[in-house]
């Protein structure tokens, strides 16, 4: 026979591994009676209790209001996830997942016939919030700003869409014919955001006038559908029923919220943050960066597709959700972090404000007030240079400037000395743009255009860069060259570029024409 505690310790190992951020709050001593330990999230407490060697019970409890740990440029879509009653409620599972690596906030709905399939507490780990699964405060445990009679109204309001998977005939009736008896049916009924269903059930039923009745009357209100695949049921029967796989309903809901899935099969590698360069063990030299837009830009990167490493400078940002962060303090770690990476990247985004100097040495010892100090400084590695250097075919770098005069002579400057693909240049002289501030404008240079981009959140400005980034890949038709050597007469000569991305700028100037 186990021990309780055997038990118990399971159970406090899968909510470690499961939740976002569990942080163990207390751990009372282990008693013959039981033991209890709470793990709190951003969203909920889970209070677990082992009562003997064969049986548990686990409770999901309403969390105290805790901090906002994400920040401003971090803003997901949501998405309520309605799970009805059918087998298939053990894929809803996997579409939470899915949703969540494409940085889309998700709340649960469960139905009480769901709860019979896959108990709330898997739902719960997964989206980092409380699973609804009645009209009625059951625990009675309440909040006051929650309250369940008028639960149903505020969650049909938070929800940018409605997703039901799957969604069995029972529900889809139930939604037809405006039956509210659940906190799902209830929600469907408040919701005016777009709704999407995903059905799943035995071919006979789905077959059934009835149902098909029910399906066209949703479907005439708006009500979007994923028809149900085919293949061997639950039952053992072979026919149509099977419930969309979790990626395909995903993509469905990415078209929903107007997200666009365009940088699939991408691996990004993005720098942010400023450098840390040592002048003793107390002190460093470093800049004004907070990391905001280069964690924007691995946020939009990663909800439209991409994979996306994040090498980041000392900040006190929460890291975008499913980036790889490797975390680094100097310049020369920096360009270690990038160097080890950038091989198996698609798109270079070198947003960090990397240091240009370092100290030639660093005191062992705190350095004392002892009157005028001259510090003596070193050149750091050109990093971005270096990665352009090494690019391999196909492989797109842009980088950064921060500048506070002659911004456009400065950026085309950059832009041909380092030899990428284009360069966002930033007036940071500007009063709350830049540095440390959750606003920017910039200007995006290629060696044949300027784009303008005013003032706007950096999670918008990080999507903006991303669709010029894109508009790199496109092949162009004609690469007209002038040669400043040539006579008048042979000035010009057309290059055809069919089917092939036009290669960096280099020293010549390149007139494109499309």
């Amino acid at each position: 026979m186990s021990h309780p505690f055997q038990f118990f310790g399971e159970w406090v190992g899968f909510l470690s591994s499961a939740l976002p951020e569990p942080w163990p709050v207390c751990v009372p001593n282990w008693t013959p009676c039981g033991a209890i330990v709470l793990f709190v999230s951003q969203s909920f407490v889970f209070n677990l209790k082992a009562l003997g060697p064969k049986c548990g019970i686990v409770q999901a409890l309403p969390a105290p209001r805790l901090p906002n740990f994400k920040n401003s440029y971090n803003h997901s879509m949501r998405v309520t996830v309605g799970v009805s009653g059918g087998i298939a409620a053990y894929k809803a599972a996997e579409l939470v997942r899915v949703l969540e690596r494409q940085g889309v906030e998700v709340h649960v709905v469960m139905t009480e016939s769901a709860c019979r399939f896959v108990q709330p507490l898997t739902f719960a780990a997964l989206s980092g919030h409380r699973v609804i699964t009645s009209l009625w405060d059951e625990a009675g445990v309440s909040d006051g700003a929650s309250d369940s009679s008028i639960e149903h109204i505020a969650e049909a309001q938070w929800a940018d869409a409605l997703i039901v998977a799957p969604a069995t005939a029972n529900i889809l009736a139930k939604f037809a014919h405006g039956i509210a008896d659940d906190f799902l049916t209830t929600l469907y009924l408040a919701t005016q955001s777009p709704v999407l269903v995903a059905p799943a059930m035995n071919v006979n039923m789905w077959e059934h006038p009835a149902t098909q009745a029910n399906l066209e009357i949703l479907r005439q209100r708006g009500v979007r559908m994923l028809e149900p695949g085919s293949g061997e049921l639950a039952c053992g029967v072979v026919g149509k029923g099977r419930m969309a796989e979790p990626e395909a309903i995903a993509q469905a809901v990415m078209g929903i919220l107007g997200r666009r899935h365009d940088l699939a099969g991408e691996v990004v590698l993005v720098t942010a943050g400023g450098t840390r360069e040592a002048l003793d063990p107390v002190r460093y030299i470093g800049n004004r960066s907070s990391g905001k837009m280069g964690y924007a830009l691995a946020e939009a990167a990663q909800s439209r597709g991409a994979k996306v490493i994040l090498v980041s400078g000392p900040s006190a940002l929460h890291p975008p959700a499913h980036c790889e962060l490797i975390k680094v303090t100097t310049s020369g770690e920096m360009r270690e972090a990038v160097l080890e990476r950038v091989a198996e990247a698609t798109l270079v985004v070198k947003a960090a404000a990397v240091a240009d100097y370092r100290p030639v040495s660093v005191s062992e010892q705190k350095l004392k007030r002892s009157g005028p100090l001259v510090l003596e400084l070193a050149p750091t590695e050109d990093i971005l240079a270096e990665v352009a250097r090494r690019r391999r075919p196909g492989q797109l770098i842009v980088g950064f400037a921060a500048e506070t005069e002659n911004r456009m002579e400065n950026g085309r400057a950059k832009l041909l000395r380092k030899g990428v693909d284009a360069i966002v240049v930033n007036d940071v002289a500007k009063v709350g743009l830049g540095f440390d501030s959750d606003f920017n404008a910039a200007t995006f240079l290629t060696a044949a255009t300027a784009i303008e981009m005013p003032e706007m959140p950096k999670r918008e400005l990080a999507d903006r860069i991303l669709d010029e980034i894109l508009t790199l890949r496109r092949p162009r038709s004609v690469v007209v060259e002038l040669d400043e050597d040539e006579d008048d007469d042979e000035k010009f000569r057309q290059d055809q570029v069919l089917g092939e991305t036009v290669q960096p700028a280099s020293a010549r100037r390149q007139l494109i024409v499309e």
